[in-house]
């Protein structure tokens, strides 16, 4: 039952909104006053609606509006003005009633609100439970880069500093942009995202910073730019070594001057947004060759957060593999199926070029092929695990010796790949079958409770 606090000093009208609500289902509490509200009924942010007139003794209502955050609070009033009005709205208020009103439409505003405030609760409530299940935007990793990625967002989050994005394609940089994002002041604000790379280069200037106008043939109307729908929120800015250099200037002028100046403007227009960029590109070296300016460079990189390719985060490799399996289980409506061994093998050697990306799409391929319950490599279609032959049943299987075929883990397969062959592959041999550097293989070889073989380096 949805509760209501009914702040009114007029002891007839408290009384009669008071047995029309419970009729409607409410349980409701009263209170003469903002004094009153507050020592007889705190926290007043457990009530889910506050219904308050605004000339009370001591106080005005408008006061509880702040008070009692994050409950909806509706104003009403027998001195209704335009002024008043915007000025609840501007507070906080999510309604205003002008008295008299009738009940059909204080009942109609009532459940409203309340339904807004559930919604509200429930936001914050999958918000909480994502960001306890996911430390950030719901990026899947515990290897040392992408812990360290987690702090640098969690510490750059509530800043307005401008962040640079680094990584190879299909790394999750625009996932990073919006966890930043989401943790920062600006959350309730738009993100606009835009990759560089798929706008025409004729068109850039227009879509970034708008035109007026007749700024140019076919400018028939003035245009908004992708910088000035961001105003108040966060723009992001994918694949920024694709600018063009006139672009490159505007976009430098966003920075430093926090305004945009529309093509064909006389005048520009002030905009508060946060910028965060992304590239695949290597930036230092498109400077040095002039391809890219050095002062936007560095206006850029304030804050750099670096994406570790796939291939060097294979202690994520298994969760993510996971993640995304359970996650297409759901769109495909296929539940309990399992990678063969073989498929863990491919896994873990495949090179992975596409990073996550190609990852997602491996698997989102293999489930539409599955008619089986055990996802196979041939269903994986990864090129250089089927064309090398490298990591196949054979070197899984050696002297004839079976091999359990239900669903095994990464690390089981390291596990028995290791001391299937340790004895007859040197250090740099198991490393390069498996897909991974010598660093790796130690690295991993401590944290199973492998040790090395003393026969082999």
């Amino acid at each position: 039952m949805s509760r209501i606090l009914l702040v009114e000093d007029e002891t007839v009208i408290r009384h009669e909104l008071h047995r029309l609500l419970a009729r409607a289902g409410y349980d409701v509490q009263e209170a003469g006053s903002v004094s009153d509200a507050v020592s007889e009924h705190a926290p007043l942010d457990a009530f889910d609606v506050i219904l308050t007139d605004v000339r009370l003794p001591g106080p005005s209502g408008m006061e509880l509006i702040a008070a009692s955050a994050p409950a909806s609070v509706i104003v009403m009033t027998s001195y209704a003005t335009v002024a008043n009005a915007v000025e609840a709205m501007k507070l906080g208020a999510v309604d205003y009633l002008p008295k008299p009103f009738n009940h059909d439409e204080l009942l109609l505003v009532v459940e409203r609100a309340v339904a807004q405030g559930r919604l509200r609760r429930q936001v914050k409530a999958l918000r909480a439970d994502v960001a306890r299940t996911y430390p950030v935007g719901g990026i899947i990793g515990r290897s040392a880069s992408m812990l360290e990625v987690f702090e640098r967002v969690r510490k750059v989050a509530t800043t307005d500093a401008t962040v640079l994005i680094r990584g190879e394609s299909g790394t999750g940089k625009e996932l990073v942009a919006r966890a930043i994002h989401e943790r920062s002041p600006r959350r309730d604000a738009p993100l606009v995202a835009v990759n560089c790379a798929a706008i025409p280069e004729g068109l850039v200037e227009s879509e970034l910073f708008g035109h007026e106008k007749g700024a140019f043939t076919g400018a028939s109307t003035a245009h908004t730019g992708l910088i000035e729908a961001a105003d108040g929120g966060t723009f992001f800015l994918d694949e920024v070594g694709e600018l063009p250099a006139a672009a490159q200037a505007r976009l430098l002028r966003v920075l430093q001057e926090s305004e945009v100046r529309r093509v064909g403007a006389t005048r520009p227009r002030r905009v508060n947004v946060r910028v965060i960029a992304a590239t695949h590109r290597d930036l230092p070296r498109m400077v040095k060759e002039g391809a890219f300016r050095t002062d936007l460079y560095f206006r850029l990189r304030v804050f750099e957060i670096f994406l570790a390719p796939l291939r060097e985060r294979l202690d994520d490799l298994e969760d993510l593999t996971r993640h995304l399996l359970a996650r297409h289980e759901q769109r495909f409506g296929k539940v309990g199926l399992e990678f063969s061994v073989e498929a863990w093998a491919a896994i873990m050697a495949h090179h992975w070029p596409g990073n996550v990306r190609e990852l997602d799409n491996a698997i989102e391929r293999a489930m539409i092929l599955c008619d089986t319950g055990r996802i196979t490599p041939e269903l994986l279609a990864l090129d250089d695990v089927s064309t090398t032959g490298e990591t196949t049943r054979g070197d899984l299987i050696e002297n004839g010796e079976d091999v359990d075929e239900g669903g095994a883990s990464l690390q089981d397969y390291f596990r028995r790949f290791v001391l299937e062959h340790q004895d007859t592959l040197s250090e740099t041999e198991l490393a390069r079958r498996l897909g991974i550097s010598r660093k790796a293989l130690w690295e991993r070889r401590l944290r199973v409770g492998l040790p090395r073989s003393r026969n082999r380096s």
